[in-house]
């Protein structure tokens, strides 16, 4: 089975929109990693795409837009993304997640019952990423 997921940490961020109880983050550039079944080599593509959460209330101020993210955590009920967010990605129940920036000590969080990571046009090769 093939897999994709977002790179969190040197993922740049556009902009956070906070509207009543829905929160979206904006990926102006996505670093994301794919891995073919049964291959040892990985590629590194980038994409623009949007994590939507709904249900959602933020803690905390928001931290300057744009900035690149350094990293967090992704909880989705029992499952913990650490650094990463798996594509596709669509769930509902107890969404926390808490992300940091380079050169700032604020951090994105919130508290959802939903979550939805939306895609936009199409991957831009980068890379292949070859073990050592």
């Amino acid at each position: 089975m093939d897999s994709s997921s977002i790179e969190l940490p040197g993922s740049e961020v556009e902009s956070i929109e906070v509207a009543e109880d829905c929160v979206v983050l904006h990926f102006f550039r996505a670093n994301i990693i794919k891995t073919m079944t049964g291959s040892v080599e990985r590629t590194r593509w980038w994409q623009a795409g949007s994590l939507i959460f709904e249900g959602a209330h933020v803690a905390g101020d928001l931290p300057q837009m744009p900035a690149v993210c350094s990293g967090g955590d992704l909880v989705e009920n029992i499952y913990t993304y650490r650094d990463m967010l798996p594509i596709p990605l669509q769930s509902r129940g107890r969404i926390l997640c808490d992300l940091g920036f380079e050169g700032s000590d604020l951090r994105f969080s919130v508290q959802a019952e939903a979550v939805l990571l939306k895609m936009v046009d199409r991957p831009h090769y980068i890379e292949h990423i070859r073990p050592i």
